[in-house]
């Protein structure tokens, strides 16, 4: 799948400290949807939501099967908003968690531990926004 291309306004917002939503959809077909902190990597088109295994956005990605489930990720400052949609796994390896900290740690503290702790890891496949000149979005 292609990494979409962003404009500099874009990723530059995505850099910045913001609180974001994720919204996962429950078994029942209902939307979930939480405050989190994300991080998003354009050289791999990869967001990355810390969280605890038990968490129940945790638990709707892994109900997803293993085709991954279905994700908006959003930030709002103002006027100005993004989101990105994509494909969330939970990866749970002790390497991708370590690297998903890091990258939280940068963009806004250093997390507190938890050893429950997975990576919600979404492969990013539209992004859209106001005020942010996404780009081109890919459908």
């Amino acid at each position: 799948m292609p990494v979409p291309v962003l404009s500099d306004e874009f990723l530059a917002f995505w850099a910045e400290r913001h609180i974001c939503t994720l919204t996962t959809m429950r078994p029942d077909g209902t939307p979930h949807v939480v405050p989190v902190g994300a991080t998003y990597d354009p050289a791999t088109g990869i967001a990355r939501v810390i969280t605890s295994a038990g968490s129940r956005k945790a638990r709707n990605v892994v109900a997803a099967g293993a085709g991954g489930a279905r994700v908006a990720l959003c930030q709002v400052d103002g006027g100005r908003w993004a989101t990105l949609e994509g494909i969330a796994v939970v990866r749970r390896d002790p390497a991708a968690v370590a690297d998903a900290e890091a990258r939280y740690a940068r963009r806004y503290r250093t997390p507190r531990p938890n050893p429950d702790r997975v990576v919600l890891e979404i492969t990013v496949t539209r992004t859209l926004g106001r005020g942010t000149a996404p780009g081109a979005a890919t459908a």
